[in-house]
């Protein structure tokens, strides 16, 4: 696959490694806010006699945000391959705070009609371009200034940046639900946790101008490889099957608020501080490991963690439906979120270090954003659906058990790619 990066000095590269941290976090934060307020977003913009109905039309619109996300991927993580990571990640952030300061200003269908949904729509259509196009030079940024030894960690980074932003956004929402009535959360709390991110773009975009570019230190003998070179084909069927389990499981946990509240009749409160509680052990997970793939290879560690997510998905989500109370959603939340807070490290990790470097932003973002818009589009979705079909709340679970059998199948076909297992053999 070419010959290695040239990794900056250690301090320049853990500057640049935060700073595309930080940026990437808030950009998910923008994106990813729309789930946690799914039913209040519905009551103001997709009213109906049927609650049920507001929310699958909410969930609807929030599914409109990954239609557009390949389109991202492959035109803004082309433009990263051609003239830098860095050009690409300030389009991105831009593009996205137009997106949400919209549909956070926008007036609700009682007071525009069928305008508000219309404009709602399209705004979550131009946040999936930004965000399927943030993904590949994101992921190849922090690629590219980390070290053989640590390239599972800083990938990593990359998924616990999406978690510190899911995180904040549950806190937003756990915040806004303790300190408004809940006439005004239902009416307007979900427009002050869109504004904040409104907010902090222009430090995002502070923040990314000042990123070194890495697009000039990928070596010339793989810029003119094709983005299906013989050699990685592999990881362009392996790597959507992965993708696709993976997210699955995102967003069957980022659903775990919404559940708590549709599903079990949880407060906001309750269903929201079990989200939080989930997101931090995911946090800790995720971290933990891409180190561990770093010692032992991103195959075993895979296998490891779906083994674990089989077993502890259904009995998670087991405990909470059979006692719906606050401790059951709580620990419940928390064994869930760590067992899929470990998937994406090593799972992210395979697949960039198995692409050519002059191709790596597209690459990874048309592996990453065509499963998660196929899946993360339609998950939410598919399981309140399910679940009000059979009337078993366990649908919920068995969804991303299938999804983890499929990745399991995938992982064992899977060529290691960790540098120091490479050494090794």
């Amino acid at each position: 696959m070419g010959q290695a990066d040239t990794v900056p000095d250690r301090g320049q590269a853990r500057r640049a490694i935060a700073a595309a941290t930080i940026g990437n976090a808030l950009e998910f934060y923008d994106f990813m806010v729309f789930s946690f307020f799914a039913i209040q977003i519905g009551a103001a913009f997709f009213p109906s006699g049927d609650p049920l109905a507001s929310l699958m039309a909410s969930l609807a619109a929030f599914g409109a945000g990954f239609v557009t996300r390949p389109l991202g991927a492959w035109m803004i993580g082309g433009y990263a391959d051609r003239h830098g990571r860095k050009p690409a990640l300030v389009f991105s952030m831009v593009l996205m705070g137009l997106a949400i300061g919209v549909i956070a200003l926008t007036p609700s269908y009682a007071a525009i009609g069928i305008a508000a949904p219309v404009i709602v729509v399209l705004a979550r259509l131009a946040q999936g371009f930004a965000v399927g196009g943030e993904v590949g030079p994101a992921t190849a940024y922090l690629l590219e200034n980390a070290s053989d030894a640590r390239r599972g960690v800083v990938v990593g980074m990359q998924r616990v940046s999406q978690l510190i932003a899911v995180t904040a956004g549950s806190l937003v929402g756990l915040l806004l639900s303790l300190l408004l009535t809940e006439a005004a959360f239902a009416e307007y709390g979900w427009r002050i946790a869109m504004l904040l991110g409104v907010a902090i773009v222009p430090f995002a975009l502070w923040m990314r101008r000042r990123l070194p570019e890495t697009h000039d230190r990928v070596s010339e003998p793989d810029a003119a490889l094709p983005l299906l070179e013989p050699g990685v084909c592999r990881i362009y069927v392996i790597g959507p099957v992965l993708m696709a389990a993976g997210t699955i499981c995102a967003y069957v946990g980022t659903y775990l608020a919404t559940f708590g509240q549709a599903s079990l009749s949880l407060s906001p409160s309750t269903a929201l501080a079990g989200q939080l509680a989930g997101n931090a052990a995911a946090l800790a997970t995720c971290l933990a490991s891409g180190w561990i793939s770093d010692q032992v290879g991103r195959k075993p560690a895979l296998l490891a963690i779906i083994v674990a997510q089989i077993v502890l998905i259904p009995l998670s989500f087991a405990w909470m439906v059979g006692e719906p109370a606050l401790v059951s959603f709580m620990v419940g939340s928390v064994l869930l979120s760590a067992a899929i807070g470990a998937f994406p490290s090593p799972a992210n990790t395979a697949i960039i270090e198995s692409l050519p470097k002059a191709r790596r932003s597209r690459g990874f973002a048309l592996i990453f954003s065509i499963p998660v818009s196929l899946f993360g589009a339609t998950t939410q979705l598919i399981v309140t659906w399910l679940i009000a079909v059979t009337g078993s709340q366990m649908m919920v679970a068995w969804v991303p058990v299938a999804g983890l059998v499929l990745a399991l199948v995938a992982t064992l076909m899977l060529r290691e790619s960790a540098p120091r297992k490479l050494r090794s053999v």
